[in-house]
């Protein structure tokens, strides 16, 4: 039996960096991964993997719609899948084999096998316990289904199987219009397949600034998907190699079908804790299966902690890390810190979409007054000698103080841009101080200058 002062359990982005954070803090550390692969499913089948197949669909794109308009003549490339998918598993090889790397060079034990906590500091991986004074629960989450709809991973997929399709097919049904669904439901547009979206809200993206909603939805309808808003879907039924999707509008209450080759369901995803015990160990879940954690990310078990997708908040890679690197902190004897008001937000479609902190309507609804600045990228040179000119900067401040409150891209780079808000909430910014910050030219980053600009006397190119 090993004894050491931190087992971490689940090795992805929340997992491997709170190991690896531990190690640096001088702390013997261990990490219980039962996949073949580190890096869990952001690495294995999730974020990596989808931008790979993002990136190659998007080069096939510009191929087709704009390389002519730039003097660069010949044949579209024509698609060949299997080396598309040999590409992506490559760069997944790549990633988790980094992470391996880490590991080693950190001095971190990778324990394999699926673990469960018999009780507070022990951990059973497969026939053996070892020995923890700390148990940090990265366990992340798996993808959530419907009533009605069964997964089979082969016609009826969950964004995992749909990494990994035959082939690309003619017909696909996305049953939920939030990230998951939009980001893959875009590649195979892309690739050629018809895409239809079928989402029970009015709005896509719930939860994000309505502009940006609207304005996201009408992008992605020029570019060919198709949209069924406010419907709720009652069953899949599955044949031999094509499904029928049965629906009813919420408006009128009428049933309908529609027939795919591929469903793919992206409704969410839910915490993934079985088999680690937590309810024999008195451990706190909510009602939707996370685990509970205090300020410090301790549960109410002493010396057990929970970072990432099980427990409560935005289920983003990201978040985990600061989660993951905060709870190593406590465990040291130090202060973790995550500013949970500066987390953006990205999806990785063309063009990309990002957030952080207040929409409009949150502060409308709290009472804070506001002001918004917003710049078009149409007013931006480098965007447009990129073809890449759809979508605004939206700034929001204080109407008062000038503070930034929050800050809506839908645009080229959006997910890099977004960082320049992010700093500069966690600074305290206004928008002034965005605005007198030279910017290069020409650049992207250009529009964010111009939309801080607009939340005083007003942008320059606009």
């Amino acid at each position: 039996m090993a004894s050491y002062d931190v087992i971490v359990i689940g090795s992805g982005p929340g997992g491997y960096v709170s190991a690896i954070r531990c190690a640096q803090l001088g702390l013997k550390t261990a990490c219980v991964e039962g996949r073949e692969t580190l890096g869990g499913t952001c690495l294995n089948v999730g974020c990596i993997p989808s931008k790979a197949l993002l990136h190659a669909s998007h080069m096939l794109h510009e191929a087709e719609h704009n390389f002519a308009a730039m003097g660069l003549k010949g044949k579209s490339p024509s698609v060949d899948w299997k080396q598309m998918l040999t590409y992506k598993e490559e760069t997944i090889g790549q990633n988790t084999k980094g992470v391996e790397f880490l590991f080693k060079k950190n001095k971190i034990d990778w324990l394999k096998g699926w673990g469960s906590i018999p009780e507070a500091g022990k951990v059973k991986v497969g026939d053996e316990v070892h020995e923890a004074k700390n148990i940090i629960i990265a366990t992340g989450s798996e993808a959530s289904s419907l009533p009605g709809v069964e997964i089979d991973e082969k016609i009826v997929v969950t964004s995992t199987g749909a990494l990994e399709l035959p082939k690309v097919p003619k017909k696909m049904v996305v049953i939920g219009a939030g990230v998951i669904g939009l980001e893959l439901g875009s590649v195979y547009s892309r690739l050629g397949a018809e895409v239809t979206v079928v989402e029970y809200l009015d709005v896509v993206t719930p939860g994000m600034d309505g502009e940006v909603q609207k304005t996201f939805q009408r992008l992605l309808k020029k570019q060919g998907l198709e949209f069924i808003m406010g419907a709720a879907v009652q069953s899949v039924e599955t044949m031999k190699t094509k499904a029928k999707v049965n629906y009813k509008l919420r408006k009128d209450d009428s049933d309908h079908t529609i027939d795919a080759d591929v469903v793919l369901v992206a409704t969410g995803r839910k915490p993934y804790t079985d088999g680690l015990g937590l309810e024999a160990l008195g451990v706190e879940l909510s009602e939707r299966g996370q685990v509970k954690v205090g300020k410090d990310w301790q549960t109410n078990v002493k010396g057990i902690y929970a970072i990432g997708d099980c427990i409560d908040g935005p289920m983003l890679a990201h978040k985990a890390e600061d989660e993951g690197m905060a709870a190593a902190e406590q465990v040291a004897g130090k202060h973790g810190h995550v500013n949970y008001g500066v987390i953006p937000g990205v999806i990785y479609t063309h063009p990309e979409v990002a957030n952080v902190g207040a929409t409009e309507e949150q502060l409308k609804e709290a009472g804070t007054p506001y002001k918004v600045g917003k710049f078009s990228f149409m007013g931006n040179g480098r965007a447009r000698a990129n073809f890449a000119a759809e979508g605004f900067v939206k700034i929001i401040a204080h109407k008062e103080t000038d503070r930034i409150l929050g800050a809506h891209i839908v645009g080229p780079a959006a997910g890099d841009l977004i960082h320049e808000i992010c700093v500069g909430m966690e600074f305290g910014a206004s928008a002034e101080d965005i605005a007198l910050t030279c910017h290069a030219h020409p650049t992207y980053s250009e529009a964010v200058r111009e939309a801080a600009l607009a939340c005083g006397d007003g942008a320059i190119h606009a």
